[in-house]
Order: structure tokens, then sequence, then C-alpha cells
């Protein structure tokens, strides 16, 4: 007896046979039911042996989602056994049920839904975690697709919040990744959100993708496409209900939008492989698209003439990079012993709130001059003698400004060793830091920012030179002094 195929397996021969991308999605309304099905004994049943029978040429899947059968009772679970049961075997059955709870009872939804029903996959959410969908992706011989961004109208609300920098919907496609380990899990991704789409195959370049939103939903064939085929021309199963099996003949339907996928698959822009940015990557393409890193001649605080100028205080304009610059700094506090965070005014104070939210740390900050009215304090917050502060800034170029704010802050009897700042010029401050005691810990450094930006042609190799050597000469100025 031969071993069962897995899912994958059974849709890649499926597709390669049927020369289709397209899921035919059973999910009867007993209210929109021909009135010829309706007299059956079982017109659920009725109404999806003649769907299969007529669609099944055109398919490369069939999915049925569990709520229609589910509001008839009893007798709607038998009606979804039996149907599972009668599609051919050599065609994959999704099971959309959107399941995910706490162990047992995901144990219990995982044997339902594979052993009971028979299905080779189905759709699970994500809210619980990793370990709610355990009992699914266990199963190598089935396919899981996890929720990620749905068709409808308000999945922005939630799946487009943001989260240590990014989009939610793009941390649940890292989290999938990394609990594919069997090669079993697959992501939800509606056609009608296309740039949602191409997204997440940047982000999962050979991950397969149930893609609804066709049809009733008005997601658009080309776009979806377009922005979500992996570079075989596969890894989409695009899922079409209401428009196939409320149309007079289902069969021409069916052939019509495999014919329309299809058509689109030849017709499909393909974008040259790009490699994967890493965090620290897109960090620089956004500050520099955001303003705060641009190119020039410029008067620098010293009076020096610089071909670089670095504007951190535009960060305040653009709330969605302020956070991912918080999440980049917290990465780094997050590895220091410190109560407090000290941030320096002026351009780190708006970091130094998005970090302390971020980390959830109590933050302090020296004043550049001591009140003079009211308390005449010189560091804004509470804080405790003894405690320890580690300072935060945008930049370090000389490393004058951080030893005006520490001896500040040991005047009022707080502790510092750590320096975290986001971006080093590489200009000796570290250094002189170092030599007082002191650790700089930095994000990024200015090499590292003209390296991205050169590479990805934010740049031109002029520019990167120019810069460099201007560096260079800054260091060794320095150093001769």
């Amino acid at each position: 007896m031969q071993p069962k195929k897995s899912f994958l397996e059974k849709l890649n021969e499926r597709i390669t046979k049927a020369n289709s991308l397209l899921c035919v999605g059973l999910d009867p309304d007993m209210r929109q039911l021909p009135k010829p099905m309706r007299l059956a004994d079982d017109p659920l049943f009725a109404f999806n042996k003649w769907l299969i029978e007529l669609t099944a040429s055109y398919a490369c899947a069939f999915k049925v989602n569990s709520a229609f059968y589910e509001a008839e009772g009893a007798s709607g679970w038998q009606t979804l056994q039996h149907t599972i049961a009668i599609v051919p075997p050599e065609i994959p059955v999704i099971l959309d049920a959107k399941r995910g709870d706490v162990g047992p009872s995901s144990e219990a939804y995982a044997r339902a839904a594979f052993d009971v029903l028979g299905a080779d996959a189905v759709t699970v959410n994500p809210y619980l975690g990793g370990d709610a969908l355990l009992p699914f992706i266990s199963r190598p011989q089935h396919g899981v697709f996890v929720l990620c961004h749905t068709s409808n109208p308000g999945a922005e609300t939630i799946q487009g919040m943001s989260c240590h920098g990014r989009a939610l919907y793009e941390r649940i496609a890292e989290l999938a990744l990394s609990w594919n380990t069997n090669g079993n899990v697959g992501l939800v991704v509606g056609a009608t959100y296309p740039k949602a789409l191409r997204r997440l195959r940047e982000l999962a370049p050979q991950m397969v993708f149930l893609v609804p939103g066709l049809g009733a939903q008005g997601g658009d064939v080309q776009a979806a496409i377009d922005a979500g085929l992996n570079r075989n021309g596969r890894g989409m199963l695009l899922s079409v209900s209401r428009a196939i099996i409320y149309d007079a003949r289902p069969d021409q339907a069916a052939a019509r939008w495999r014919d329309a996928i299809n058509a689109a698959c030849a017709a499909r822009q393909i974008r040259p492989s790009v490699p994967k940015l890493s965090s620290h990557d897109e960090l620089i393409l956004a500050l520099h698209e955001a303003g705060c890193i641009q190119f020039g001649t410029f008067t620098l605080h010293s009076g020096e003439i610089s071909p670089i100028y670095i504007d951190l205080r535009l960060l305040v304009s653009f709330p969605l990079l302020l956070q991912q610059v918080a999440y980049a700094l917290t990465a780094l506090l997050r590895n220091l012993d410190h109560d407090r965070i000290a941030a320096i005014p002026y351009a780190a104070l708006p970091i130094g709130i998005a970090a302390a939210i971020e980390l959830n740390r109590p933050l302090i900050y020296p004043r550049r001059e001591a009140k003079t009215y009211g308390t005449r304090r010189s560091i804004e917050g509470q804080f405790t003698p003894g405690e320890q502060a580690v300072v935060l800034d945008d930049l370090i170029t000389t490393g004058d400004s951080k030893l005006e704010a520490i001896a500040a802050l040991q005047s009022a009897g707080l502790r510092v060793k750590d320096i975290v700042v986001l971006i080093d010029r590489e200009q000796g401050g570290a250094e002189q830091l170092a030599q007082q005691g002191y650790r700089v810990h930095s994000v990024l450094k200015l090499s590292q920012v003209l390296q991205v930006l050169v590479a990805h042609g934010r740049i031109s190799s002029e520019q990167y030179e120019q810069v460099y050597n201007w560096l260079d000469k800054s260091r060794g100025a320095k150093s001769s002094g």
C-alpha cells in the first residue's frame, strides 16, 4: 500500500494535471439554492454534488466553509462530511474553519478537521500564538493556512496596525515562516489588497497563499497574480465561491475563471529578484526617504563643512518611522542594565519617549539649563539617587554633548555606564567616551548607512566616495589633533 500523499504533493500534481490555480469554494447558503435542489432530502449535499461534478475538471482544489454547514445543525455537519468524501481523491479539500484555540481545544479541532471530516488542509487563526496552531502544523501530511491579511473591508483595522515598526500582517508572516518547520504552512491573503499581497510575497517567496476576494468581493485577477505569483509561476490558490456556484452555468463560470487566471499568469509582469532586506537596511532606506539623511553642502554646529546632514528631528512628522526607530533602539536597551532612560534634548526626546513606551521603562531628561523658577530642577522626571540611567541620543559625533549630560545626571546622584544612539557618525565620539569609561552602543554606523544607500541606488557611487573621503579626512584630522 502506497503512503498517502501530503497536501502539497497532491496540490502540485493537481495544478499540473488541471492546468489550474482555481480553488472552487463550496459555500452554499440554503436561501440561495436553486428551487429543484430544495426538494431533495439533503438540499446542501445535492447542490454540492451537482457543483463538484460540473466544476471538478477546472479546479485545483475545493474549499468548504464550515459556517454554512454548521448553521444547519447536526445534519449540516453530516453534509459537510459527505461533501468532502465525494470530492475526487486527486483533488485536495481545504476546510475553511479559521480554527485556533488553547492546546486541548486545538487538538480536538485538528482531529475533527483531518480525522473526522477528512480535509487535506485547514485555515487557522494565529491570534493565540504558535502553541495553539501546533496540533495542526505538527501533522506534516496536512496543509495549514494562517490568516494573515484577509479580504474583507475591515481587514486593515487590525491587520494593518503597527507592530514593532511594521504592519501586524508582516509580523504574522514572519511568525508563520518560523512555524513552517514541516513545510506545510501557507498564508491566507486577500486579492482585494494587492499591495499587501506583493509585500507578503517578498517576505515569503515560496510559501503557498490561499487568496480569497475574487468575484463577489471585487478583487482584480491580474493585480493579484502580478503581486502574488512566485518565481515558479505557482504559489497561489485563487478562491472563487459565489461567482461560480450561483451562476446559472457553474461549469462555464469555472472555465471562465480558470482561463482568466491562466491568462493573467501568462501576462504577468515578472519582477527581478530582489534580495530580502534586513530590518536595518529597511530602516536606513526609510530614513533617507523621509529626508532624515540628506546629501549636499552643509555647515555643521562645529563650523565644519559636511557633504551629508542627518536630521532626526524630522522623525516627529513620521510616527510609524519614529516607532521603527524606537523598536531598533529597544533591541539594544533590553540588553543593558538600567532603571531609567535619560534622553538628551532636543532631537532625542521624542525618540526617547517612543522607546520608553515600547520598553515600558521610565524616562528622564537633563535640561540644557536649570529652571530659574518653580522647582528649579536640572533633570525632569522622577528618579531616585543611586539608580542607573542609560543615556539615549540620536547621534554621536565627538561625544561632548554626552559628557555634559552624564555630568548633570551624576551630579543628581545617578549612575551611568552606557550610551545608546541611533547612528554613530564614526568621527571619534565612541572612542572618546570609551577613554572616559563609558560604553557606546549604536544601531547604525555611518559607513553602513552609506553602503546601503549606494547598494540600493539611493545615492551615486560619486556621492558615496565624496562622503567616505570626507569621513576619512575628518577622522584623520581628529586623531592628529
